[in-house]
């Protein structure tokens, strides 16, 4: 087994995870990443992947479709099994629509054939890498309004949860049986605990908590 390593200017950097039972394209590969200044990480196999790897980090994974053992499918479910929603880019010498048709409805960004361009993998390894950014951001700004929701008590919520479904302080008051100076009252507190400026910006994030 054989796992080496190309580190960027910043550990904090997005890593590449190149997973590949070929020595030679894995050096290529690290070669490429070093002159493109990219973190990477490179492993001769699946089961030393899922080993060693930190599979929480951001960046992807580029995993060779056909290997010894942890093939490039069985990686992928693993990983799923696992929580890891690492982008993965498939490499692959035989084109296989079905193979390749299974692996995009499991969440694959990309299937590359061999022998490919170096544009073509960065490209892909781009995309993937950005996809990543943007559902890191997206779940940090959920996990960020779910932490402000709970600052509420029970009757805000309720309160907060009948003005974003359309309803006026009168209509809240008589639905809740409290008076619409209470409803005010919970309102604003509302608007402040969820760092809310206007009605629509509360829609939008009540709409990302998880319904009950």
């Amino acid at each position: 087994m054989q796992h080496v390593e190309v580190k960027a200017e910043a550990s904090s950097d997005p890593i590449i995870y190149v997973v590949d039972d070929d020595e030679e394209l894995r050096d290529s590969l690290l070669d490429l990443f070093l002159i493109t200044k990219q973190r990477a990480s490179a492993f001769s196999s699946g089961s030393e992947f899922l080993k060693l790897a930190d599979t929480s980090a951001a960046g992807c994974v580029v995993v060779d479709l056909r290997m010894p053992g942890v093939t490039g499918l069985d990686l992928q479910k693993q990983l799923t099994s696992l929580g890891s929603r690492l982008p993965i880019i498939f490499l692959t010498a035989y084109a296989d629509i079905s193979t390749s048709v299974r692996a995009m409805k499991a969440g694959a960004t990309d299937f590359i054939t061999k022998p490919f361009t170096n544009q073509d993998l960065l490209q892909a390894i781009d995309h993937a890498i950005n996809l990543d950014r943007e559902r890191r951001k997206t779940d940090a700004e959920s996990d960020r309004i779910r932490f402000l929701a709970e600052t509420l008590t029970r009757r805000e919520r309720e309160v907060m949860l009948a003005v974003v479904s359309g309803l006026m302080n009168k209509q809240v008051a008589y639905q809740l049986g409290i008076s619409e100076m209470t409803v005010k009252i919970h309102r604003m507190s509302v608007m402040r605990k969820m760092q809310s400026r206007s009605l629509a910006d509360l829609v939008r994030k009540v709409e990302q908590l998880p319904k009950d």
